[in-house]
């Protein structure tokens, strides 16, 4: 990878083709804008890449008509440096997801030829944020992942956002949080300016969908005396509240579209202007933004508009929903007991078999229905081990092993074994489901020398999802369905437990 640094009067866009018709065509239109160009034809001969300066690559775009042809050079491209920003265009059908997690990263979009305006714009623009912030900082190792504590967990997706964090937080760029309510988007953005070089100063969040759509504009940039009924006097707004730090804007996709276009000209010009006041003030802000809507939905339906979620959308992060990391469930209320021991002096406990009922509920409320659930408990019952019988109802997911029969459990065990191996009754015929029946071969009640509690719960999500799976003869979508989870997440725990094999994945 080279070492050089970059020129600023040398930097270009570079494309790859085939065609050598619609790259001179593409070339006439960078011209125009200001830009320098650079193609590079594939007669058939290959390209050399060892020729190419990547550190004086502004941008690459990708063209082509074949879906291999492009991947092969992206690949090749991204084997002598992962700092350039790729754009694929021409007519190969491919995506960003067409390519592995590493190469992801480096492209940032795809316009279709010849482009619109306003795409290739934007498309620049995020190219030129993309060199200037992303580069990888050389000679150092980036901050660990382990400053970001208060988002526990040890999950894949969980372990995914924490090195997307790592990488953006002192990255003077803005980010686009989105995911479902209460999974934890405010944490990400607080997290993300309290590691970045803006920490000493104001964090400032706003929730858009909670102030009336005729107060915003003067929440936001601030009023003049005398503006409108009842501006007695000069206020500040929250972009010069939030000076030198970070704006956060939660819920950007209850925004109205008149308001839209104000934060968008912020944006660009990087200025704005109180109501009723003509001078220009400077937003020295860093953007953050979060939404529990699909932008990209919105867009086509006219509510959310386009060019804004380009300028929003430099950095994305998507933090998952509690139901697709259940492993992080027991990790998550184990730090929920510290925090209310240091800060309540309170502390409670769960025994298995209700840690077992949380870690089969669906958390439609996500990580914040677990902490008032863990709240309302410690309240209830301080000082308690919690049993599944001090649970509201609708987490009661399975009863709790009787005591009587424990006593009989090892007579259990062995006939349902002798079962198993001589064919007996039918999964569909068994006894009421319980605790035990779940958990296979493995008692609810806490064994006198303690359990590997992971191990116990990985080795019961193991065995739920065989016997989904056996229930539905294989059939992935079938299994998920049963089990209440999306079918890639089905795919995924079943590649974590090395099942794929053994089941048809229709």
């Amino acid at each position: 990878m080279s070492v050089q640094t970059q020129d600023p009067n040398n930097m270009h866009v570079l494309m790859l083709d085939t065609q050598e018709a619609t790259a001179t065509a593409a070339g006439t239109i960078f011209q125009f804008l200001g830009e320098q160009f650079e193609k590079r034809i594939d007669n058939g001969e290959g390209i050399n890449y060892r020729t190419i300066d990547f550190t004086q690559v502004l941008c690459l775009l990708v063209g082509g008509q074949v879906d291999d042809w492009a991947q092969a050079q992206i690949q090749a491209v991204h084997e002598f440096t992962d700092e350039v920003p790729i754009v694929l265009c021409g007519d190969n059908s491919l995506t960003k997801v067409s390519f592995k997690t590493d190469i992801q990263r480096s492209i940032i979009g795809k316009v279709t030829m010849p482009p619109s305006y306003a795409m290739l714009m934007d498309t620049l623009h995020r190219a030129k944020i993309f060199r200037d912030q992303f580069t990888a900082v050389r000679g150092g190792k980036k901050r660990p992942s382990e400053l970001f504590r208060s988002l526990v967990g040890t999950s894949r997706t969980i372990l995914k956002v924490r090195e997307l964090m790592s990488q953006v937080a002192d990255k003077d760029v803005n980010v686009l949080i989105t995911g479902e309510s209460g999974t934890g988007k405010e944490v990400i953005a607080r997290n993300l300016h309290f590691h970045s070089f803006r920490r000493h100063k104001p964090f400032v969040p706003v929730n858009c969908g909670a102030i009336p759509a005729e107060l915003l504009e003067s929440e936001l940039f601030g009023h003049e005396k005398g503006s409108f009924t009842g501006a007695i006097s000069d206020r500040p707004g929250r972009f010069e509240l939030a000076k030198g730090g970070t704006l956060f804007l939660d819920e950007i996709g209850d925004m109205p579209l008149h308001m839209q276009v104000k934060i968008l000209r912020v944006l660009q010009e990087r200025t704005f202007e109180r109501v009723g006041g003509r001078k220009e003030i400077k937003a020295d802000v860093r953007i953050i933004a979060a939404t529990h809507r699909n932008l990209e939905e919105e867009i086509e339906a006219g509510r959310f508009r386009e060019d804004l979620f380009y300028r929003l959308n430099v950095f994305p992060i998507e933090m998952p929903p509690l139901r697709e990391r259940t492993e992080d469930i027991p990790l998550l209320i184990n730090e929920l007991f510290v925090r209310n021991e240091k800060e309540k002096k309170v502390s409670i406990r769960l025994d298995p078999a209700t840690l077992m009922n949380l870690c089969q509920y669906a958390w439609p409320g996500n990580v914040r229905e677990l902490v008032n659930l863990i709240e309302r408990l410690t309240i209830l019952y301080p000082y308690d081990i919690i049993t599944p019988a001090e649970l509201p109802q609708k987490y009661r997911q399975c009863e709790a092993l009787p005591q009587k029969a424990a006593t009989h459990h090892n007579d259990q065990q062995t006939d349902a074994q002798a079962q198993a191996v001589g064919g007996g009754k039918a999964r569909n015929q068994a006894a009421p489901v319980t605790a035990s029946t779940l958990s296979g071969d493995a008692l609810v009640n806490l064994p006198v020398n303690g359990l590997d509690l992971k191990k116990y719960l990985s080795q019961l999500e193991s065995h739920l999802i065989q016997q989904a799976l056996d229930d539905c003869e294989g059939v992935v979508a079938r299994a998920a369905e049963k089990l209440h989870i999306r079918r890639t997440t089905l795919v995924e725990k079943m590649r974590k437990y090395e099942m794929q094999n053994n089941s048809k994945t229709g």
